[in-house]
């Protein structure tokens, strides 16, 4: 039987993610449109964004935090190609963007003395292989595998190398150890309900420091450069960003660091997200046909929850039809409006992604759980009749 009840918001895609409980576009109508970003009001409001961002996450004094193009991945490829190359690398990878990062540092700087320490997905690599002579590179947490790392008890405090963290889905939902941390990226479409094309860098005074004492082999395209003549670009990190943003999204971007703090800062939106995955965590708790791919909780996601289906008639599936089986399940799942993009990412193993950040309503998240008993029986029934 179909259930009853469907989410209020059935939005639980992991990118751009949910806006903020009560959100209509009435809340952009101090915007600063038509007016230049360099103007003062513009700048006002690009500074804004950094304020409020350094003060809700807590952010040291001295650390810049700047707004740069092309979301979570320009901010992660402005780090990469400024600052690598003047030591050896370690990339570490368990889904597709610590992946992509691999390829980048190997196969597009070509950098001789690089490594990746890999782990398949629901799993982690072995951190203490880490080498902190050299760079890190990895994510916080796995966006396309819901995995993440438990702590920074691995991360040495006298590390000669910087680490690199791109945390895109784990800011505002995980509690970031920043003096751990010399290079964090992220966008505002993810925990914040941000729109897309924007990201934020923080630096610490370490990454400064690499930034104004070294220069990479190779050109650096206009949009990546953080510094001229020797000296760090400080306009960067006070507003004056490199390209024109929009300012409807910084607007919107404003609106969400509100509502963030509203929420109970920092720690009520962790309490939030935490909430959303403890209600999948009691689902697959009580159903056998179905499991985290994380292989322990202790590294499971609170935000890209991402699930397996276990059940032995669709292990014995082959790929191509385990892939088809899942993405029937959230085709039925969307055409329903019970739950939308709740496929899995398409390098990930075939299943389910559930967005659980802290703009997603736990209410939701229940309410979503008996459809995915329901769906569940319709692909069941659907394909042990076409194997038998």
């Amino acid at each position: 039987m179909k259930p009853n009840a469907r989410p209020n918001c059935p939005d639980f895609s992991s990118g751009p993610c949910a806006k903020r409980p009560g959100w209509s576009p009435e809340a952009l109508k101090d915007a600063a449109t038509g007016r230049s970003h360099r103007s003062k009001l513009g700048k006002k409001k690009l500074a804004e964004v950094i304020d409020r961002t350094r003060a809700l996450l807590g952010i040291p004094a001295d650390y810049r935090i700047g707004i740069v193009p092309a979301s979570d991945t320009g901010a992660v490829e402005m780090a990469l190609w400024s600052m690598l190359g003047a030591r050896g690398v370690d990339v570490l990878t368990w889904e597709s963007f610590g992946e992509g990062w691999a390829n980048d540092v190997i196969k597009q700087l070509k950098l001789a003395d690089a490594r990746t320490l890999n782990a398949p997905y629901g799993q982690l690599p072995d951190l203490q292989l880490v080498d902190w002579g050299r760079d890190v590179v990895f994510t916080w947490n796995g966006t396309t595998s819901g995995v993440r790392v438990p702590h920074a008890d691995w991360i040495r405090d006298d590390r000669e190398g910087l680490a690199i963290c791109d945390a895109t889905s784990a800011v505002f939902a995980m509690d970031l150890p920043w003096t751990k941390l010399d290079v964090v990226t992220w966008s505002w479409q993810k925990v914040m309900g941000g729109e897309g094309a924007h990201g934020m860098l923080v630096l610490s005074p370490r990454a400064v420091a690499r930034l104004t004492s070294y220069t990479p082999a190779w050109p650096l395209p206009k949009i990546f450069r953080m510094t001229s003549g020797g000296k760090l670009s400080e306009g960067i990190f006070k507003g004056e960003t490199i390209n024109t943003p929009s300012m409807l999204a910084v607007e919107d971007a404003i609106d969400g660091l509100a509502w963030g703090e509203q929420a109970g800062g920092l720690q009520g939106l962790i309490a939030r997200s935490n909430a959303n995955l403890a209600v999948i965590e009691k689902f697959v708790a009580e159903r056998p046909w179905i499991d985290f791919l994380a292989a322990s909780p202790s590294i499971r996601s609170n935000t890209s929850v991402c699930l397996n289906i276990v059940a032995p008639w669709f292990t014995q599936l082959d790929a191509k039809q385990q892939a088809a089986a899942a993405k029937k399940m959230a085709d039925l799942l969307e055409a329903e409006k019970a739950g939308y993009d709740l496929g899995s990412y398409r390098d990930a193993p075939p299943g389910l992604r559930i967005w659980c950040g802290a703009t997603v309503e736990a209410a939701d998240v229940a309410a979503l759980m008996p459809w995915l008993d329901w769906a569940y029986a319709e692909i069941e029934r659907e394909f042990t009749a076409q194997a038998a």
